[in-house]
């Protein structure tokens, strides 16, 4: 099951190893980014973002028992996970393989992601 945490920016890399710590390796992260190219001065520069500044989605088979997420409330770098996540899977899903489906080769999204088909 997928869910949508809220996490601490600087201490993204803490919370991971949180939760591998508590989840083992039945967990994935999933972090839309893309690039943002500017220039300053002469010089080009590229700055990563998260397109959902300090959200991730978490994919495990254990988010499927409430007292899971209750145990991890603590986990240093989380602020909080969102509710309602359990009635929302297909949307997340389907939010998730869009994004994957417009990312480049080394995994930031393309202007395909934003691209309006009406």
């Amino acid at each position: 099951m997928w869910t949508i945490i809220k996490f601490e920016y600087s201490k993204i890399e803490l919370l991971k190893q949180d939760l591998q710590k508590k989840l083992g390796n039945d967990f994935k992260i999933y972090t839309p980014k893309f690039i943002v190219e500017k220039f300053e001065g002469n010089k080009k520069k590229f700055k990563e973002h998260n397109l959902l500044k300090d959200y991730l989605f978490c994919f495990s088979n254990s988010f499927n028992d409430p007292n899971i997420q209750n145990s991890l409330l603590f986990t240093r770098g989380l602020k909080h996970f969102l509710n309602g996540t359990k009635n929302y899977q297909k949307e997340i899903n389907k939010f998730i393989n869009k994004c994957k489906e417009s990312e480049d080769q080394k995994g930031y999204i393309t202007k395909r992601f934003f691209d309006l088909y009406i």
